[in-house]
């Protein structure tokens, strides 16, 4: 029986999903923590210390470092490598790493002291910007100037110029390091870097991941040469080739089957974005069927069959591994938020639960604004939540509606930020740690007038890629893997209930009509 293997490259580990389709198991399930298992790189949260609190960046020999930890740690537990047939992954978005000649030589690939220790010559920059980096405002200014507005930016690439994503850090680099630029041979994502170690060659970047850029074009799902010109001189020199999330890039390198007994010749699929394989690993990959992430920041992602771009720029289009594009909204003030008003009204999560499904839909008008730190959807820099409705819910005083509030304002922005999106879902699959909470369910599912599926999905990102090798190296459908690993919890759906839905219809126009009065 055929297993497949799924990575996910995250900012603060490296997990693997293994999964044998043929019995609908996962096999074997494990992460690499990189601040408790790898503490040399000095690297506790993932990054480095930098003095500049908008500078995020990572050693990438940290990150290959963990693929022999982890690697090491599976043979040594008895796991049967030989097993797997196909391996894809998943990186975190955005992060870009910058690499020298000798990495594209094929005689430089020897790992006789381990991947690190291989890497070290083969970077042109020693650390690699993650997607935590905020430093490149002057070049998401200077790019969209270059190219023509932000409305061309977002049409061409599917996202306004973004601080975070790779073609501004790409600048950033040329601009503050021409020499270390010059030498750079190969400009890599965090996923299409680990596919090029597990494949001993180069990889291209697939369409899902390349889109969290500002360099591939939309319309020709290939590079765009005037965002290239833009972001910086020679720079198509310098990517790889883009590719089909589908694509099998070539058979495992040697080093791996002879230091960890995988099979001679298994198919290595390109890597793609964690969100990308995320929309796979939840089942969220047909159009109909959106995605809501509670955790720490609170996420809506769903599939679309045409790029349509959000004109208020706070939304994002990235390809989709099972084909089309997907919509990506992230809002900061999610589980934190909601954690603040537990904290102030002194609740455990079952009393916070109790509460929000004992006040009723609209909360007898009681709004709130929840931004407890920076907001980034829509943009708010100071942190401050705002209040409107009766004396006791202002002055904190009746905590059912302040619990309530908060869920109804996070619920009801996510409706407000997602209508750019073609098709209104019928379906939202809830995962993340604010599933468990019927309460906020329930709002979703009456804010959207749509039935809510609970998922117990763990590491959808690792679980994603493990489907996305089983669907291109064992040619697997979509459907069946779905079915076999993403479905949501037996008996535990939420259903819209019909008078909550015609409230929220006009509770929506006033809360959008309060928060363009504060935000604007």
């Amino acid at each position: 029986m055929n297993w497949f293997m799924g990575l996910d490259s995250s900012t603060q580990s490296l997990s693997a999903v293994v999964i044998n389709p043929a019995k609908a198991v996962v096999v074997d399930e494990r992460s690499i923590n990189f601040g408790v298992d790898l503490p040399q790189y000095h690297s506790p949260q993932g990054f480095l210390e930098h003095q500049d609190p908008l500078t995020r960046h990572a050693d990438p020999r940290l990150w290959v470092a963990a693929l022999d930890l982890l690697f090491e740690r599976m043979k040594g537990d008895g796991l049967d490598l030989s097993r797997i047939r196909g391996i894809s992954g998943s990186g975190q978005q955005h992060g870009t790493v910058y690499l020298n000649a000798k990495f594209l030589a094929g005689q430089e690939w020897r790992g006789d002291a381990g991947l690190a220790a291989m890497l070290e010559p083969m970077l042109s920059r020693p650390t690699a910007p993650i997607w935590m980096d905020s430093s490149t405002s002057a070049e998401c200014r200077e790019i969209t100037q270059a190219a023509g507005g932000a409305e061309q930016v977002r049409t061409r690439t599917g996202s306004h110029a973004t601080e975070r994503f790779s073609g501004p850090q790409i600048r950033k680099f040329y601009k503050e390091n021409l020499d270390a630029y010059s030498q750079t041979a190969v400009v890599h994502l965090v996923s299409s870097f680990m596919c090029s170690l597990l494949a001993g060659k180069s990889a291209p970047i697939d369409v899902g991941d390349g889109a969290g850029m500002n360099l591939l074009s939309l319309a020709s799902r290939g590079w765009d040469p005037t965002m290239l010109d833009a972001t910086a001189p020679g720079l198509h020199s310098r990517l790889p080739a883009v590719g089909p999330s589908y694509t099998v890039v070539g058979p495992l390198w040697d080093y791996f089957s002879e230091r960890y007994g995988f099979r001679r010749g298994l198919s290595v699929v390109a890597w793609s974005g964690d969100n990308p394989c995320s929309l796979i690993g939840v089942g969220g990959w047909r159009p109909g069927v959106a995605v809501v992430s509670l955790g720490t920041s609170d996420t809506y992602f769903a599939s679309m069959e045409k790029p349509t771009v959000d004109p208020d720029g706070y939304g994002h289009v990235f390809g989709n591994p099972a084909g089309g594009f997907m919509s990506l909204i992230c809002f900061k003030n999610g589980a934190l938020a909601r954690e603040q008003v537990r904290n102030q009204c002194q609740m455990t999560w079952a009393e916070f639960d109790r509460a929000c499904l004992a006040a009723p839909a609209g909360n007898h008008g009681n709004m709130m604004l929840p931004y407890f730190i920076p907001e980034i959807t829509p943009l708010v820099l100071n942190a401050q939540p705002v209040y409107k409705g009766s004396d006791a819910f202002v002055n904190g005083q009746d905590q059912g509606a302040v619990v309530r509030a908060v869920v109804e304002a996070q619920a009801l922005t996510l409706r407000l930020h997602s209508g750019w999106i073609e098709k209104r879902p019928s379906v939202l699959r809830v995962t993340g740690g604010g599933s468990a909470s019927t309460g906020i369910c329930q709002v979703l599912a009456d804010v959207f007038n749509a039935r809510v599926e609970r998922l117990d999905v763990g590491k959808s990102a690792a679980l994603g890629a493990a489907m996305r090798a089983a669907h291109a190296a064992g040619n697997l459908s979509w459907e069946e893997l779905t079915a076999k690993f993403s479905c949501p919890a037996p008996g535990m759906d939420v259903v819209p209930q019909p008078r909550d839905v015609a409230t929220y219809e006009t509770v929506a126009a006033d809360f959008a009509a309060f928060m363009k009065q504060h935000v604007g």
